[in-house]
């Protein structure tokens, strides 16, 4: 019965989960709606753009171009959802869409492509992805995958700045990295490419796309590998397949090299300062600062204006712990570019180490604001620690102890060391039960990473009586991390009956 029960549940959830594919008109499973989706790809997209190195400001004339290029196949899309186009300031070959319509790509992959028609071909991919609800078909997988475990369990009756972020914005990153299935690349391309054909451009536009992005990885270029065919892996089946599209497509539409290259006219021009600043990210990366600080300075010599550039002059030195000359740095990267998180956060760690509490504060908090992210919240729960404000560092650190990670470690033994004395229960397991011959033995288990001593744990039980007693047991000595201590108690449980035990007392081995 109960089987039957499980298989019904699951079928149900199944085919209320079914849904039109307004792109390719099929039925396809997604639990979330469209509103839903909507109101995702809103919350999440302007933290996105913080993670991957903030709107590309420098060319707002290009930024438009892509726009009115991605508007133009909007209109041509199946889906009316509110679309939006971004150019992020990042060197890594990549495009990406959030549930909703909201589009971005980078300013290294526009380097990398050769035409209008070229561009209309990424656009257009991505906006196939969010018409046909791609993003959110993945995420309800997983979503059907976590209602499998739960629901067997009731059954049976018996979890680069992207890297800083924690929390919502944490999880945000992960849809941008997600991998799409063959059958969903292979729809976008087919798709997008109708979408072009429609909007007026020549759809071989997207097989010269694949080619290119085959040869690419076929050179195994490691910042392609790590960035659009990470998610979007090319073939030569892709080709082949754009090629048998683009047959069945009307010949002829626009290609648009030059509207493309006079669009990418600025862009390309400052893009050896882009090279040299990306090589300087890699030096400071290997530990090389000299280096770094040398193509910082060879990036600013070029194109003084990018922000990025006085950032990693500004990091070189505070890895050299220059941190008077790392604020400047930092101050003149926030007044080119004021809305980018990254400055705050690291202008307000140099203030920090310079002794200037009160102002690190209002850049770490301002960077916050922008993007929460672990450096940020474990450094304010430092100082409001050191400050004697323990809640309000208690609330930073379980932010940042949920991350993972060096920091997230680092929070973890903060909350050890705050809350263990208050709270050993929450951090030292405890079980009682009858050892075999008749008597309560109590276990503890250490599940943080400092050795505890002095731990006590309270036990209740039934004695022979049948009156409910409740008793201290200590345990000698210190318990390491990770490690199981034992104690007979010397009492004797009525029959039948269970004790519970709870750690009351413990403190930490300094």
């Amino acid at each position: 019965m109960r089987n039957k029960t499980f298989y019904y549940l699951i079928s149900t959830l199944i085919f209320s989960g079914c849904a039109v594919n307004p792109v390719t008109g099929d039925r396809d499973f997604v639990l979330m709606s469209g509103t839903q989706e909507v109101a995702l790809g809103e919350q999440n997209y302007a933290p996105m753009q913080q993670s991957q190195g903030a709107a590309y400001d420098v060319d707002p004339a290009l930024t438009a171009y892509v726009r009115s290029v991605g508007n133009r196949l909007a209109e041509a899309s199946d889906s009316p959802l509110p679309y939006e186009f971004v150019v992020l300031n990042n060197s890594v070959p990549n495009a990406w869409a959030l549930p909703g319509g909201k589009i971005a790509i980078n300013r290294g992959l526009l380097t990398e492509i050769n035409s209008e028609a070229e561009l209309a071909a990424v656009l257009g991919h991505e906006i196939v992805h969010a018409a046909a609800r791609h993003t959110a078909q993945q995420m309800s997988k997983g979503m059907l995958m976590q209602g499998l475990v739960i629901a067997t369990s009731v059954a049976t009756s018996d979890s680069d700045y992207g890297n800083l972020a924690v929390g919502a914005s944490s999880v945000a990153a992960q849809m941008t990295m997600m991998k799409y299935g063959r059958s969903a690349e292979l729809e976008s391309d087919k798709y997008g490419m109708r979408y072009m054909s429609k909007a007026g451009y020549d759809p071989q536009g997207a097989v010269a796309l694949q080619q290119t992005f085959v040869r690419l990885s076929e050179s195994r270029n490691q910042d392609w590998l790590s960035g659009l065919f990470s998610s979007h892996p090319p073939s030569q089946a892709r080709v082949e397949a754009n090629k048998k599209t683009a047959a069945k497509l009307p010949a002829g539409g626009k290609v648009g090299v030059e509207s493309f290259t006079a669009a990418m006219q600025k862009t390309m021009a400052i893009k050896p300062a882009y090279d040299a600043y990306d090589k300087g990210r890699k030096a400071l990366s290997e530990k090389n600062v000299d280096e770094a600080l040398a193509l910082a300075n060879e990036a600013l010599t070029l194109f003084p204006d990018e922000a990025h550039f006085h950032a990693l002059r500004g990091d070189a030195r505070f890895v050299n712990k220059q941190y008077d000359m790392a604020v400047t740095n930092f101050s003149r990267a926030i007044d080119r570019r004021p809305s980018f998180f990254y400055y705050h956060l690291q202008r307000g760690m140099a203030k920090n180490e310079l002794g200037q509490v009160d102002a690190a504060m209002a850049d770490l908090q301002r960077s916050l604001d922008i993007l929460p992210t672990a450096p940020a919240h474990y450094t304010l729960g430092k100082i409001k620690e050191q400050r004697g404000a323990r809640s309000e560092a208690i609330e930073h650190y379980k932010v940042v102890a949920k991350s993972g990670g060096e920091y997230g470690k680092l929070a973890n033994g903060a909350l050890v060391r705050l809350e263990l004395p208050q709270q050993p229960g929450s951090y030292i397991a405890s079980v009682c039960g009858d050892d075999g011959s008749g008597q309560i033995v109590v276990q503890v288990r250490n599940d943080t990473d400092v050795t505890v001593t002095g731990v006590q744990a309270q036990f209740q039980y039934v004695d022979g009586s049948g009156t409910q007693r409740q008793l201290t047991q200590a345990f000698r000595g210190q318990i390491a991390p990770g490690k199981i201590a034992s104690a007979k108690t010397g009492v004797a449980p009525k029959s039948g009956t269970r004790c519970a035990a709870k750690v009351t007392s413990a403190q930490i081995v300094e």
